[in-house]
């Protein structure tokens, strides 16, 4: 068997356990929260409280559009903002914390979300002065409570989905599926048909296995998970097996790209991905990505639910999951003013109004229904296909458990393993669960 380089993302568990644990020591020395440099400072009843964030240029321009307006409102406070792009975020987040130094307000992904909380870097906003979420739409608080607490408020109502260029469809002459009772055989069945007619030009879809959702999604509508709430990996070994024999199938039937092409696709920026130029009929993202790709592509985009093995959209696996998460240190000596903001940005409309659908669809129903009309084309349709398959959802998948942050990068691998042939879907089935079990520990 073909010797696998493990991935580096054991640094970054490592610095965030030891930055954690160098914080909570400190903390212990000194006395609660109340020790050790401080995060915020206080002057006279002024507060100055730091919130952390990644995303484009776009975001940075809306957030800041809501501190300045949020700072109008309350006088007192000062929010000073810290903004990059995902590649160096956690790093300088595990950085800060291990300086004793983190952010008051920090927006979290679900990947590092457990990281953080379990070693009790950050607040259980159960216990947060001044945080409501009794408008939140069913079911949106659940990837962010564990252990009886919440560690992350849902930023964005997200959902894992298949999206698909109308315009490669008519292109290769095939019609649109109907998503509401589509298998996956009749995925792989459309995709190879459109890869047929369209001969070179573009493919039908790209590799399932591309991102652990896949797997996830995949695993849930057979009675497992990826994780369990105990924070184990709970998919087999059977399962897995069945996933990769899935993505053979793709490959065998020329539904999707060569093995060379899907590697590199796998590492292309979003505006050079096989999706943004219109070399796929369909992949997956999450629904909060339309807007992205839609304006990359400069074509219309549709969302589509996930196959299902019975062809029962009921039964596709499928949940709400936070775009993303505010999070709270547990560490900030202003926790207080700290909630009020995540409040403020949560439940505000008028911050509603700024932000629209920038993090997804927003989960308070009141917000969401404000915002709605001033949607934009793709955040509409965003937020239309998010309502329609709210009736047929399960409950939120747990959290990934410390360590489960590297699982993409590490099912990304194997997938290729597979692709080129160089690892049959059983011998890449347990090593990537061995793999993902080792990160684990």
């Amino acid at each position: 068997m073909r010797h696998i380089p493990r991935p580096a993302g054991r640094r970054l568990r490592a610095l965030a356990a030891a930055a954690i644990a160098a914080s909570l020591l400190v903390a212990s020395a000194c006395g609660g929260n109340s020790g050790g440099p401080s995060s915020s400072s206080a002057d006279g009843g002024k507060v100055t409280l730091r919130f952390t964030w990644w995303g484009s240029d776009t975001r940075t321009k809306l957030t800041q559009q809501v501190i300045d307006a949020y700072q109008k409102d309350h006088p007192n406070v000062t929010i000073k903002g810290e903004f990059g792009e995902w590649a160096g975020y956690w790093d300088k987040l595990a950085t800060t914390v291990a300086a004793n130094d983190a952010p008051d307000i920090i927006q979290m992904d679900e990947k590092y979300l457990r990281e953080y909380a379990d070693r009790g870097a950050l607040l259980d906003l159960k216990k947060a002065d001044g945080l409501d979420t009794g408008k939140f739409e069913p079911d949106t608080l659940g990837a962010g409570e564990f252990d009886g607490g919440l560690y992350g408020l849902n930023a964005g109502i997200n959902s894992f989905a298949v999206v698909a260029n109308p315009a490669v469809f008519k292109a290769a002459g095939v019609a649109m599926p109907d998503d509401t009772k589509w298998t996956w055989d009749d995925f792989a069945r459309i995709s190879a048909e459109v890869s047929a007619k369209m001969n070179g030009k573009a493919w039908g879809t790209g590799a399932i296995g591309t991102n652990e959702a896949g797997l996830n999604l995949w695993a849930r509508q057979r009675g497992e998970s990826l994780w369990t709430k105990d924070g184990k990996l709970g998919v087999s070994p059977e399962k897995t097996t069945d996933f990769f024999k899935y993505v053979l199938k793709l490959r065998d039937a020329k539904s999707i790209p060569s093995a060379e092409f899907t590697a590199q696709d796998m590492n292309a920026p979003l505006d050079q991905s096989a999706m943004a130029t219109g070399k796929l009929a369909m992949s997956f993202i999450w629904s909060n990505q339309l807007v992205a790709f839609t304006k990359a592509s400069g074509q219309p985009l549709k969302l589509l639910r996930i196959p299902s093995a019975d062809g029962t959209a009921k039964d596709n696996g499928s949940y709400y999951k936070g775009s993303m998460f505010w999070s709270i240190s547990s560490r900030s000596k202003h926790q207080k003013e700290a909630a009020e903001f995540v409040n403020y940005l949560a439940n505000n409309t008028a911050a509603g109004n700024i932000l629209l659908a920038e993090r997804g669809v927003p989960p308070n129903t009141e917000v969401q229904a404000a915002v709605t009309p001033k949607l934009q084309p793709a955040d509409a349709a965003s937020a239309k296909f998010i309502k329609d398959i709210g009736t047929e959802l399960g409950e939120p998948s747990p959290a990934p458990p410390v360590g489960g942050g590297q699982v993409e990068k590490i099912i990304q691998r194997y997938t290729t393993e597979v692709l080129f042939g160089r690892q049959a879907p059983d011998a890449a089935a347990k090593a990537f669960l061995d793999e993902v079990n080792g990160e684990l520990k």
